[in-house]
């Protein structure tokens, strides 16, 4: 049976690195077939708004745009929190095609199958 990817990326821009680290795990996951939920928190929530993603910049890194299609593109859901969106007035028709708008009650269920691995960055 094929585990499951959850993917909780804790930053924005605010810490490049960290959050460049979780865009490109979970791309690589999806094109490599692994089943991916990328859920945006914090900072992260910004990239999840029409061209945001292309305002974000890290030498040697691939493009967060290129990433986040490569996402879409295989199949990944994109998840922002409910409360960090509110927190920015992000609401779900401010969000780019298939991302959604979902609380902690939906994490927790979406992590806690035998047959999930969760990483938060």
């Amino acid at each position: 049976m094929a585990k499951k990817l959850v993917i909780k990326v804790t930053a924005g821009a605010d810490a490049p690195e960290r959050c460049s680290q979780a865009f490109t795990v979970a791309a690589v996951a999806v094109a490599s077939g692994v089943e991916v939920s990328l859920w945006l928190t914090g900072e992260s929530v910004w990239f999840a708004l029409p061209g945001r993603a292309a305002e974000f910049e890290l030498p040697h890194a691939a493009p967060l745009p290129e990433l986040i299609d490569g996402i879409r593109a295989g199949g990944g859901a994109i998840t922002v929190c409910t409360q960090c969106a509110a927190r920015r007035n992000v609401e779900q028709k401010d969000l780019i095609e298939g991302a959604g708008i979902a609380g902690a009650q939906v994490f927790v269920s979406e992590i806690m199958p035998d047959d999930v691995q969760a990483l938060v960055y």
